[in-house]
Formats: structure tokens, sequence, C-alpha cells
């Protein structure tokens, strides 16, 4: 008769979770990139904004930062401009794409996993030509998918970005881990079903992440690595 931890002859193994990455400030240090090209551009049409309400909506969706923009601003901007400050923004940050960097272990993290047999994908609210500097920077093969904000309805904080994620990789939410870090990336979590893994490397602090429904925290890709097991992610044994 089978034990209680077997199944027929064999042990009950549970496969490791698939992982489903952001990009910006999670995998590549680009926030502050970001932060300024929006910053530019939003001088460049004559809007006020802090710098703070600017690094606070980093993660969203371009859309959805300019129906915020336009919320904080109280201004009602008309189509031509919501377009300019979109192709100001891509141009602004493409400028500054030679400053972003791989964040500590990034690319060792995303090797490991690929070790291990463990699948992952990257998910970012970034259009494919803004996107692909960054991915450059990883060394991933083709075999990794990549989700973009040009092949989704809607994304973060809506799930769909993480959706077509796990299924890209063939395997259903609920037995995946979301990596992000910012609020949005958590919230979309959530909403796919998916527990939500938070790093501190995009400028969000530890307890909004957990407010936002991070499962675990850590510092970066780097210390994420260092504690694989804390997420059933284990060396063969």
């Amino acid at each position: 008769m089978a034990g209680a931890g077997d199944i027929g002859s064999g042990p009950f193994e549970v496969p490791p979770p698939a992982f489903l990455f952001d990009l910006d400030g999670t995998l590549i240090d680009s926030v502050y990139q970001h932060v300024t090209a929006w910053q530019e551009a939003l001088d460049a049409c004559g809007i006020t904004l802090s710098v703070w309400r600017i690094h606070r909506r980093i993660g969203m969706s371009g859309g959805l930062f300019l129906n915020a923009l336009q919320r904080e601003t109280a201004q009602d901007l008309d189509a031509a401009t919501l377009a300019r400050l979109t192709a100001l923004h891509r141009e602004g940050y493409l400028r500054r794409v030679e400053s972003v960097a791989p964040l500590p272990g990034a690319r060792e993290l995303l090797a490991s996993l690929a070790d291990l047999g463990v699948p992952f994908a990257v998910a970012t609210s970034g259009g494919e030509a803004v996107a692909g500097a960054g991915l450059a920077l990883l060394g991933l093969g083709p075999e990794v998918p990549i989700v973009t904000r040009d092949q989704v309805r809607r994304a973060k904080p809506d799930p769909d970005l993480f959706l077509a994620a796990a299924k890209s990789l063939g395997v259903v939410p609920a037995r995946s881990f979301v990596v992000g870090d910012s609020v949005w990336d958590l919230l979309a979590a959530q909403r796919a079903g998916s527990l939500g893994i938070g790093l501190l490397s995009g400028g969000y602090g530890l307890e909004e992440l957990q407010a936002a429904g991070a499962y675990r925290v850590y510092d970066d890709p780097a210390d994420l690595m260092a504690h694989l097991e804390e997420v059933g992610v284990r060396p063969p044994s």
C-alpha cells in the first residue's frame, strides 16, 4: 500500500512554480530613467508635475499614467497632446537607455532558474520599442516568452500581461509567482490569481508592497536568488 506521501510507487513531488517577471525596476535599473523622461516630456508640453508624483505612477501603462496625469493636474488634454507626451517620453527614455543596467543578480537569477528547469517569462507595461533595449541587457534566449504592452488589451494594474505570460508558458496563474517592484505589479498579480513577490529595487517601501499583496519582499534579484527555497525552488536532490 502506498504511503501518505506516495502516488503509486514513487514519492509525490510538487513541481516548482513558474515565475512571471516585471521588467523595469525588477530586472533592470531603469525606473529613474523613465521618471526623468516623463518629466522632460511634461515640461516640453508646459505641464507641471512633481517628480515624486511621476515616480508613484511608474509601472502603470502609459495610457493609465496619462489618465492619472489629467486628474492630478485638473487639465483636459487633447488627443494630440497625449500622443506628443507618449512620443516624447519614448524618445527621452531611449536617449537615456545607455545608463540602464541589469539590477544586481538579475542575469544570475534568470540563469539559475533556467538551469533548474524553472519556467519563467517577462511581462512589461512598456511597448516593444522601449522594452527591447532593456531586455537586451539580460541575455535571454529565444525560448523565454516576452509579453509587452502592445500584445494585450490592458496593462497593469489589470492582470492581462501576467495572464498572457502564464499562458505563453502553458501554466495556470495560480501556479505562478509574479515578481515586481511596484504596487501596480502586485495588484495585477492578485487579479491574475498569482502570489506576488515584491522587490525594493524600484523605490517602493516594504509596507507598501506588502499592503498591495506581496507574499514575500526582497531587496533585489540577488536577494531573491539567495532565498529561492523560501518560494519553493530547490536544487535537485
